[in-house]
C-alpha cells in the first residue's frame, strides 16, 4: 500500500558513507554465519508503522527459515538514492534476495536489474515496479481494489443520503508511483467517475472533483494539502487520502476550519491508529492491508529460492501475489462487503 507508502519522514540512523541503517533480524549481522540465506529488506522509510510491521514479519520468517535479514530504509518517502545504495551493499554482501518497497518505481529499476543479473531474487513489496516484470515477483495489496472498495462505499453512502459530492483527493507525491495511481484511480472508479487514463492521476473532467494535492503520506502534508483544497472550494464534503497519516492531517485541517462534521474521509492502510480513527468517526472507511504477511511470505520465498531455485507464482488472474485487503467501517453500506472497527483492531498493525 499501505501506499503503500509515504509513511515517514525521519531517518533514525546512518552508517558510514551513504549506506543506511542496518538491522539484522537474526544472527549477529555477519552475513550468513548461521548457514541460512542472507535476505535484504529495503523499505521506503524506517519510521512508519507499516514498515515497522514489515520488518517484524521478516524477522518472524527469518526465525522459522534460518535466514538472516538485513534491513535498510530511505531518508523519506521518495528517496531513491538511499535504496540504490542499499541494493549495491546487498549485492556486495552476497545476499540471495531482496525485498523492496520502492520509493521510485521507475528510477530503481536499473539497480534491480543489476541485482537480478548478479543472481539475486528480487521481490517488490506493497508497490509494484514499473514495469512490474522488472522484479521477479510482487507481494502486495491489490491497491486498485483497495481504492475501489472505499470508492464504492462512499458512493453508496452519498446515494443513501441523497448528497452531491465535492471531492478532494490527497495523493502521495508528484512522481505518480504505481501505488499512488492505483489507489487514486480505484477510488474514483468505485465512486463512478470516468478516470480517462487509469494510469494517470488528475486527467479527469468530472465537475465533482475539486482537485488533487500531495501529502508525502504524512500528517503535516495531509493538513497542508487539505488547507489548499479548502481554499479552492470550501464546500468539499468527501476526501480521499493515500493513507491514514495523511487522513489524520486532513482531519486536523477540517477541524480547524470547523468543517470536520460535514466531510467524509476515506483512506487506505488499516493500521491501528487509523482503525481507531474509524472507530472514533474521524475516518468513515479504510481499506486494511497486511504488511507483516507481505514480508513474511517474501522471506520464505527467498529462502526457498536459495534452497532449490523455485520462484514464487502469481495469484491466478493477477500479475502479483495478492496478500489481501478488507474494507473497515462502522457504517456498512448496502452491496459493499466490510468488517467493523472491532474486527479491524484485531487485525491491525502499528
Amino acid at each position: 500500500m499501505n501506499g503503500r507508502a509515504r509513511r515517514g519522514v525521519r531517518l533514525t540512523a546512518l552508517v558510514s558513507g551513504s549506506v543506511l541503517a542496518l538491522v539484522t533480524a537474526c544472527g549477529d549481522g555477519s552475513g550468513t554465519s548461521n548457514g541460512g540465506a542472507l535476505v535484504g529488506l529495503v523499505t521506503k522509510t524506517d519510521t512508519n508503522p507499516f514498515f515497522v510491521k514489515m520488518k517484524e514479519g521478516a524477522q518472524k520468517a527469518a526465525g522459522s527459515t534460518g535466514a538472516t535479514v538485513q534491513s535498510f530504509a530511505g531518508k523519506q518517502d521518495g528517496d531513491n538514492q538511499s535504496q540504490v545504495d542499499a541494493i549495491e551493499n546487498l549485492i556486495g554482501a552476497g545476499a540471495k534476495g531482496i525485498l523492496l518497497t520502492p520509493n521510485d518505481s521507475k528510477a530503481i529499476v536499473p539497480s534491480v536489474d543489476k541485482a537480478r543479473q548478479a543472481g539475486l531474487l528480487v521481490i517488490a513489496l506493497d508497490t509494484q515496479l514499473e514495469p512490474a516484470s522488472a522484479a521477479d515477483a510482487t507481494f502486495a495489496t491489490d491497491n486498485f481494489q483497495a481504492g475501489l472498495l472505499i470508492g464504492q462505499w462512499a458512493k453508496a453512502k452519498f446515494a443513501a443520503e441523497n448528497k452531491q459530492a465535492k471531492i478532494a483527493l490527497l495523493d502521495l507525491n508528484p512522481n505518480q508511483v504505481s501505488v499512488d495511481v492505483q489507489r487514486d484511480q480505484g477510488f474514483l472508479q468505485g465512486f463512478g467517475v470516468d478516470v480517462k487514463d487509469k494510469n494517470k492521476i488528475g486527467d479527469e473532467s468530472d465537475p465533482r472533483i475539486v482537485g488533487h494535492d500531495v501529502t508525502d503520506g504524512a500528517p503535516e502534508g495531509g493538513r497542508t494539502a487539505m488547507e489548499n483544497l479548502l481554499q479552492k472550494d470550501p464546500g468539499v464534503n468527501l476526501v480521499y487520502t493515500i493513507n491514514e497519516p495523511a487522513a489524520a492531517g486532513a482531519y486536523e485541517a477540517l477541524k480547524a476550519a470547523g468543517k470536520e462534521k460535514d466531510v467524509v474521509i476515506v483512506s487506505v492502510d488499516g493500521g491501528c491508529p487509523g482503525v481507531n480513527n474509524v472507530k472514533a468517526g474521524i475516518i468513515g472507511a479504510t481499506s486494511q492491508q497486511y504488511p507483516l504477511k507481505m514480508a513474511q511470505l517474501g522471506v520464505e520465498a527467498i529462502a526457498k529460492f536459495a534452497k532449490d531455485g523455485t520462484k514464487p507464482q502469481n495469484t491466478t488472474g493477477k500479475d502479483f501475489v495478492d496478500t489481501g485487503v478488507t474494507l473497515i467501517t462502522d457504517q456498512p453500506a448496502a452491496g459493499v462487503e466490510s468488517k467493523d472497527a472491532a474486527w479491524g483492531l484485531e487485525n491491525c498493525w502499528g
